[in-house]
Parts: structure tokens; sequence; C-alpha cells
């Protein structure tokens, strides 16, 4: 060992010399062949700790800091502690705190601020006692302040006790002093790896190098940019990505180590105990300039003197005061950037390789530094190991976590045969947040101490392996166990507003654990785990919201699943029936459930789906819950602004399906038909008695002739009002006879579209490659337009000229523009879905995506024009830095207008805009912008108010295009067995009437083509609706000797 610095009181332990300070380092011959565990310096008193957990001190002791009864100028051993196995000490002003290999605390020394943790004593005592406050944890490190001690439990509790004059106990301004430790719940749930004292400012370091400080703040010392005293601990925010890893305190500065081995110093530099070549106090952390070549891997802080190790050259260095040799520089004078100490240094390496010729060299294992004293214990050639690495922290040292080596040391045991003490620590892991939070840590190139708002620094993968590996059907009685702690412990402790991003951790990490994805468990774990996901706070749970964006598509899945299967858990049990006393908490367990999914609902429409939309869907939902009442009550409660006595899973629209969603229309479609029937006869009524009230019909009555659907159609629309559009819809053929009870309305859309979409009007252009339409440009010119005082009529204008016979007014066609008819097929695809009747529609998903605001993208040109989204695709796939001479195109675009081509630009000037590697994407964006919105925005405009007008609502936007899609064309899912399951037979007939079963037969035999063929003669369309085959209804019985057929 070798000592320098202040000997006035023997605290360098060198016997009685006669120099009161040494300048420069020189050897203890009292740990001559003995290894040093662990050394603390007080401001005049030292502790020595020996590798076989004996404890020795000297100095002053004035106030019974050594823990003899007298003063000592050479290491006595503390014959209190001779049946202890101390691994660590620490020393304060006067008292002194040791560890032992069980996590006890003991104290002894002054007493006066409490900061010996010991009530009912006297101003000081000699000999060592256990804190008994303390014997219920498991202490992993302590820390002693001037008056204050700090102590971190193996389940990562910071405690405190002793003096709180300038708020060094982080417990707030109430407490003057403290004298039995208490924990500071403020910092509840953090995963700490290190706490460390200075005279009286405190700080505890998290295992991802984020860094809590409180106390006195004088000079900065805390690193806050200020110099405000803080009674609670703050978070050092300039640090944090820094990967700080071990930290230490001089009386007011304090010094950081960085994983890369580098240093920052703040606080106080009066003496250059910063190593900034300067004496101004730093109240932001700096990095020392002059050790910033060097990796350092060991950092010790004296009152007012810094030291650091460089183990490439084997060299210490120091700065600050130096007026009693503690800097070992040869003088007493003080360095204010750091300085070689003198010896003869050696690094690991050259000491091993040149054992032979290595007397006299000096190969350091460890720095330490307290008051004016310092150390450097150093190896000998027999039993030379490389030196301490303070960015390793110790395992003895460690809080628990999770990890290979601790599950394994579990799971040796039989499952019916767990000692106590592991059942214990299985208890205190899985009871404590702050351990699981410091689990599974990731170690990859962005490893965990890049930890953000944006990046939770877990290894999701080791977390899913690892909890896997612990929860099995092998061992039982481990997993009683931990689902035990999580219940009654770990979850109801969840905070709604954690001190740090990193007690988030946990929220990520449950959901891997197989206990919470049974559903024995659902109520005593995933409901309270969803509670505590529903009371965070804002700030708190858009970091989790963040995380969750950034999981990988399995992983999210997985959580989602969890709450999916929560939901459908409770439902059930409304089917078992849930006791009137228990329906409040029930009612909150579903809501709860809900709103969590609600969360991760929206995080995945943020992240642009992480996982498919349909993947939240509850597909159960309707054998639970009846939708049209659940409808009716949020229509309810919404309307009267009613408090929520039950939950209404119109609330959360997102786990409805297609077929949910199509229920809720129509249950909408029929509570606004009602309506409005409602309202005529009210009126009628009233008409009785007030004359200039008009009757008006209960029902939308179209009557039309066969050769002129549209010109028929259109005039009485035109005159509609929109309240009518609402009513159910009725239609009439001019010169038939037949009622219609649905089968003339489906004949009447299936002719009107057919009239409308039809190509040679030029009203929408036919694509050959896709077979679909899309709104033409030439639109506008087609219906009517005058030239040079005449009005020219294309062949559409001319049918509703025969209409209108030779009365046609010009005024009228004038006005009658191409947006009229564009807005007359939007109503009537509207009406179509208002009453529930698939229509022809030969349109690329973009427009059900414009109808419900989503921007169409290249998929969709992939769709409608596969070439042109090939040559996209190829163009966005381009690689090499040709891309001008490859492709030679400029932001145009051309297009046919009547026979003629025309260039239009894409952009302002993008006839003088090459496309490179660069704008490539922009390019293919404004193509597909220009092609679905710009060049049609009036005519899709007009479509979309027309169809909006009848059809348009809240319930309408739950939809996704796919689905609005089905809902309008219908889909080819066809399943013919169970169209005949549900065909109902009347008269002389039944499913197993001879006649029935040659029916279908020979209707199974059919051939795809014949059997849709049937199907649009029983229903207008040879497509089914949305709800599948099972809301179709063929009615088969006999009339007058023959089969009748009837499709409903």
């Amino acid at each position: 060992m070798l000592c320098w610095g202040n000997a006035a009181f023997g605290q360098l332990g060198l016997g009685g010399i006669d120099e009161e300070i040494v300048i420069e380092p020189r050897k203890c011959d009292f740990f001559q062949n003995k290894n040093v565990r662990d050394v603390g310096c007080g401001s005049r008193h030292t502790v020595f700790v020996l590798d076989d957990g004996t404890v020795y001190s000297c100095g002053c002791n004035d106030l019974g800091q050594l823990g003899h009864d007298r003063g000592r100028k050479k290491p006595e051993q503390v014959g209190a502690l001779d049946a202890q196995n101390i691994v660590a000490v620490s020393c304060g002003e006067a008292h002194t705190l040791a560890l032992n290999d069980k996590g006890q605390v003991f104290s002894w020394g002054l007493a006066t601020d409490g900061q010996i943790g010991l009530s009912g004593v006297e101003e000081y005592i000699r000999v060592p006692r256990n804190i008994k406050s303390l014997s219920e944890v498991q202490i992993v490190q302590v820390a002693c302040g001037h008056h204050h001690s700090l102590a971190l439990s193996k389940e990562s509790e910071v405690y405190a006790w002793g003096q709180n004059r300038y708020g060094q106990l982080g417990l707030g301004h109430e407490l003057k002093n403290e004298v039995s430790p208490k924990p500071i719940k403020s910092l509840s749930g953090i995963p700490f790896s290190q706490v460390a004292v200075g005279g009286a400012h405190s700080f505890a370091l998290t295992m991802s190098g984020a860094i809590f400080g409180w106390g006195r703040n004088k000079f900065g010392q805390l690193g806050l940019n200020d110099e405000t005293d803080r009674f609670a601990p703050a978070l050092l925010k300039s640090l944090r990505s820094q990967k700080i890893v071990h930290i230490c305190c001089g009386e007011d500065h304090t010094a950081a180590l960085t994983k890369e081995g580098g240093v920052f110093t703040f606080g106080a530099g009066g003496y250059g105990q910063l190593g900034h070549n300067s004496t101004n106090h730093e109240i932001n952390p700096r990095k020392v300039f002059e050790l910033m070549g060097s990796v350092v891997t060991q950092i010790a802080c004296g009152r007012q003197h810094t030291m650091a190790f460089v183990p490439s050259s084997g060299r210490v260095y120091s700065f600050g005061l130096g007026g009693n040799g503690q800097l070992g520089t040869g003088s007493t004078c003080n360095r204010k950037s750091p300085f070689t100490v003198k010896g003869n240094w050696v690094s690991y390496c050259d000491f091993i390789n040149h054992s032979d010729s290595a007397g006299g060299l000096y190969c350091v294992r460890k720095i330490f530094s307290g008051g004016d004293q310092s150390f450097a214990h150093y190896y000998h050639t027999k039993n030379c190991l490389p030196p301490d690495d303070f960015r390793n922290v110790k395992v003895s040292k460690q809080i628990w976590t999770l990890n290979e080596e601790l599950i394994q040391k579990w799971l040796q045991f039989s499952s019916s045969r767990l000692p106590p003490d592991v059942m214990n620590e299985i208890n205190k892991v899985f009871s404590s947040a702050a351990c699981l939070n410091g689990s599974f840590l990731a170690t990859s190139n962005i490893d965990h101490y890049r930890t953000s708002s944006k990046f939770s620094g877990i290894d999701m993968n080791a977390a899913r392996l690892l909890l896997h590996k612990l929860i099995s059907p092998a061992q039982p009685q481990i997993a009683q166990q931990v689902a035990a702690s999580l219940e009654k412990n770990l979850i109801p402790k969840l905070t709604n507003s954690p001190p740090d991003i990193e007690c988030l951790r946990v929220y990520l990490t449950l959901p891997e654990c197989p206990l919470m994805t049974d559903g024995n468990n659902f109520s005593s774990l995933a409901i309270p785990f969803a509670v505590a996901i529903s009371k965070l706070d804002k700030a708190p749970l858009k970091v989790l919201e963040n995380w969750w964006s950034s999981l990988e598509n399995p992983l999210f899945m997985k959580i989602v699943q969890l709450f999916k299967d929560v939901v459908v858990h409770l439902l059930k049990l409304t089917k078992i029936g849930i006791p009137l006393a228990d329906r409040r908490i029930f009612n909150t367990f579903l809501n709860t459930a809900l709103k969590v999914l609600e969360i991760l609902h929206r995080v995945n429409e943020k992240s642009g789906q992480i996982i498919p939309y349909d993947k939240f869907y509850i597909h159960e939902i309707q054998d639970f819950i009846d939708i049209r009442n659940d409808y009716i009550n949020w229509i309810q409660q919404q309307a009267f602004r009613m408090a929520e006595a039950t939950v209404t899973m119109c609330t959360y629209p997102f786990v409805f399906d297609a077929q949910a969603k199509t229920t809720l229309l129509q249950t909408d479609a029929v509570i606004q038909m009602q309506m409005a029937v409602d309202q005529a006869h009210r009126q009628n009524f009233s008409s009785l008695f007030l004359p200039v009230m008009e009757s008006v019909d209960p029902c939308l009555i179209l009557i039309v002739r066969r050769d002129n659907i549209v010109g028929d159609a259109m005039e009485v629309l035109r005159k509609t009002k929109n309240i009518d559009y609402k009513k159910p819809l009725k239609v009439i053929f001019v010169g038939e006879e037949a009622v219609d009870a649905g089968g003339l309305r489906k004949e009447f859309f299936l002719l009107i579209m057919r009239e409308l979409l039809d190509p040679k009007y030029g009203m929408f252009r036919y694509y050959e490659e896709s077979r679909l339409l899309w709104f033409s440009g030439q639109a506008s010119m087609c219906v009517a337009c005058w030239y040079n005082g005449v009005l020219w009529l294309c062949e559409f204008s001319l049918r509703v000229k025969r209409y209108y016979q030779a009365t046609v007014e010009v005024s009228y066609l004038k006005t009658f523009e191409d947006s009229d008819l564009f807005h007359l097929i939007g109503v009537i695809c509207g009406l179509a879905i208002y009453n529930f009747t698939i229509v022809d529609l030969h349109f690329p998903l973009a427009l059900y995506k414009k109808l419900l605001k989503k921007k169409p993208s290249l998929d969709d040109l992939k769709e409608l024009m596969p070439d042109v989204g090939r040559s996209m695709q190829q163009l966005l796939d381009y690689a090499e830095d040709d891309i001008e001479d490859a492709f030679c195109l400029n932001f145009t675009i051309t297009v046919e207008n009547y026979g003629s081509t025309e260039v239009r630009e894409l952009i302002p000037n993008g006839a003088e805009t090459l496309v490179n590697n660069k704008n490539k994407q922009e390019f293919v964006d404004a193509y597909a912008d220009y092609l679905f919105n710009r060049s049609v925005a009036s005519l899709f405009n007009a479509f979309a108010a027309g169809f909006h007008k009848v059809c348009g609502g809240k319930v309408l936007e739950l939809f996704q295009p796919n689905e609005l899609q089905a809902m309008v064309t219908g889909n080819t899912n066809y399943d013919w067995k169970e169209l005949e399951m549900n065909t109902e037979y009347k008269g002389e007939y039944w499913a197993d009437h001879p006649t029935i079963k040659i029916f279908w037969d020979v209707f199974h035999e059919l051939p795809l083509e014949k059997k849709k063929q049937f199907l649009l003669f029983l229903t207008g369309s040879d497509r089914i609706p949305i709800l599948g085959m099972k809301s179709l209804k063929l009615i088969i019985q006999p009339t007058g000797g023959e089969i009748r057929i009837a499709g409903l």
C-alpha cells in the first residue's frame, strides 16, 4: 500500500513518523503481504478492510470514529467486528460505516446528527453496533458524508439518515435530522448501480447512467446549472447521454467517470480540483480536457482534490489542493490540471511481461482518497491481477437483477424442495419494480446507456427467453411465488408518476411473463396491470407509447393480444351473469382493458401500423353483446351526456370487425329511417289541422322509366330534400305492377349504375389492364357545352334532352354541369349502402381511401395502372447514380385530352426539374397525387358530397377503406353450403324433402359462373354482402305445383 497526504493524526497508517505531511507516495509497511479490499477515508481517520474481512483503523479517535478506545497512528484491528466478514467501509467527518457479507450495516463514531443510524445513543459511540432498523434489508453499498449517510439495498432502495441541513437526505424540507434510516420514496422503482456522498451532497447513479443528485449546491456540485440546494433528488439531465458508470464526491465537488473512460467534473474549483486549468466553480458538468487522450478506469475524490488512474500507462494523476501533500507530486503546490503522482508506475501488461526486473515498480490495483489523504494499493509480482475497473460494478455491490446465473441458481433445486432463502430471493426480486427495471438490459451497439424517451434499453428477446425459462410447468412452486409477489407487492406499488423513464421498463417486460397471459391470472395480474397503465400520467404514458411504437411486430402483437384476451374473458363472464354487487367493479375492469387497447391502437395508427389494423378486432364480440342495443345505449349517452353506468363497446370501435361495423351502420340507418318516417307521420298528422302544412310520403319514392332511368332518377333526386334521403327507398318502374319488397330496389341500383358508369360517356376512364374505372379529367366537357353560341350535346346529354322532350331550356342545361352527375352517382352509392344494397362499382381502393380522407399511395397506382406502378417501383428501387440518364424523366405527366396529348407539370417548373435519386420519391408522390387528387378534384368532391349527404356520419368513419369497399360492392367469399343451411322452407317442403335434396345436389354441381348467375337472379348482384352468406336468406315454397324461390 502506498500512501501520501496529511499524516498529522496518523491517518496514513505510517506509525510515529516525524512528518505531519507526506508529499509523495510512501510504502505503508503494515500492509506488506496483505491484500486490501476497501479503504474509507474520513477527515482525520482512515479505515481499511482486508480480503479476509477484518477491519483496521488509524488516525484521530476523539469521537470514537476508529472503533477503539484511543487514537492509533498505525492500523489496529477493530476487535468488535472480529466475528464479521466485512466487505466495504465508508467514513464521514467523524463517523464510520461497515458492511458485512450478509448485507448488515455496522456504525460507530459521532452521533449528534443521527449519522450513525442509531437512536437513543450518547453523543458518540466507540464500539461498532448493528443498525437494527436495517436488519430486514440486505444492503450492498454504504456511503458517508460529513454528517449523513446513505445505503443502497439489494432491492434498489436508497436509505438516508443523519443531518438534513442542506437537503442531503433527499427526504424533503421538513426534517432537520433523521436518526433512523429512511427510504427515499421519490426514487422508488429506479434500478441503481451506485450511491455516492460528498460533504453535504448526495448522488445515486442508475444502471443506465442517469444521475440523481440532492443536497448542498452552493458551488454547483450537483451539476444542475444553478447554485440552489435540493431537498429532493433531481435528475442531472446534461449527463444522461454520456454513459456515466461511476461517481465520486469531494467536500464540494463531484467527478463522474464514463463508460468510454472520460472524466467530467463540476462544483467547487477554487483549488483546481476540477482539473480545468482554472480555479473557477462549474455549475455544469465539464469534461477534463487534459485526460481526454487517455482511458481512465478509476477516479477518487478527497476533500478538495481529485485522482484518476490510467491503466495503459499505469500512472496515477492528481489535481486540486496540495497543501497537505495529498497530490503526491513531491510538493505542496496546488494543481489546476492533472499532474502525475510521483512513483515508478508501470502498466499491468508491462509488469507481467517484465516480472523478473519489476522490483521497485508499482502496478496499481486500486486508488482511494478522502479527507486530505490518498492511497494506492499495488500488486506484488507473485499475485498480480489486472487493476480494478470502476466501469464494471462488482456483483457483490449490485442490486438483484433477473439474469441467467440467478435463474440457474433457482432452477437447480427440485420443484418440491426450494430452500426458504431461495423463495425469499424470488419474492424480493419480483416484488421490486426496480429489480425488474434493471433486468434484461441491452448490451448491443445500441446499449442501455442510450435509454431515452425513444429507446427503452431493454433486450426484449432476453426478457422473453429468461422469463419463459423460469416460469415452466416443471417448477410450479416458483411460478406460484412469482405470481404472488407480482400480485401483492409489485403491481399494486406501480405509481402514476414514476420518477424516471427507467421505471417504465417493467411495463414492457411484464407482458413477456407467461403468468400474465394465463387466463387464470387475468383478475389478479393482467387487469391490475392494465389499471396501472391507464393511470399513468401524460408524460410517462407518452414515453411508454414511444417504446411500444418501436417494438417489433410480434412483441407489440403480444401486448395487444393480452388485453384482447382480457376483454374476451370479461365478456364471457357476462354470459354467465355478473352479480349486481360486482357489476361496478366488472365495468371498471372491462373499461380499463379497453382503454389500454385504445392506447395501443393509437400507437399503432401513429406508427403507420406496426401490426395490421384488423389485429385489434375482437371477432367474438357479437357472441357476447347485442351490438344494436350497445349502439343505442352509446347514442343515448352521447346525446344526453349520461354518466357511463355500463361500458358501451361503441366507445371503442376499433375492436369491431367489418361485420360488426356493418351491423352498426345498418342499425344507424334503421334509426335514421325511423326518425325520418316518424317526422313524416307527425307532419301528415299536423296537416290535417293546419292546411298550410303539406302532407309528405314517409318513404323516398323513385318513379322511373326503364328507358330513361338516369334522367328520371336525376330529376327526383335533384328536388329531394336532405331529410328525405334518410327515408326508406321505394322504387316504382312506370308501367309495371310489381311492389318493391327489395327486389325492385336492387334492380334499380343495378341498372342505373350500369348506365352511369358506362365509359363511352367519358365520365370515367376504363383501364384495360386492371379492368377498373377512375374519374376522367375530360368529364367536364362531356355533358353540355356552348361553342360559338351553339349548345353542343354529347350522346349522354341527348338522352337527357329526350327526357325533357322539346321543352329543354338552355338555362337549365347550362347549369347542368358534370358535377351534378357525379353528385348523383355519389348519392346513388350512398343510398345503396343506406338501403343495404350491393352496387357494382369497379373502382380501385383509392376511391374508398379518399372517401375516408386517407391519402392514396403507390400501392393504389399499382392497382389501377399496374404497368405504371411497376415502373414507379423500379424507379424507387434503382440504386445507381445515373438515374437521370437511365430514366430521362422530369416532373411532368402526359395526359390524353379528346384524342390529343398534353404535358402537364406536377410541380412548379416541373418541365425543368429532372428526376434524380434525391427527389424520386417526391416525383412518385406527385404523380400519384396528380392522378388521384389534382386532376379529378372537382369531380371527386361532387361525388363525395353526394355520398356523404346520404351516408356520412361517425359510424362510416369507423370503416377501413377495404371494409367500405366490401360494404359497397360486396365480396366473393362464397360459402354455398352456408347458403343451403340458411335457407327457409315453407309449405310441404323441408330440408330433407326429396325435391329439395335433388335441388341442392344439382346446384352444388353447377360451375361457379352458373352459381353466380343464380345469385344475381336472386339478389340483383353476383357478390355477397360483407356480412357473408349468413346474411342471405332463401325461401323455397310451393306455388300451384311449382317451386318458388325468393331471396331476401
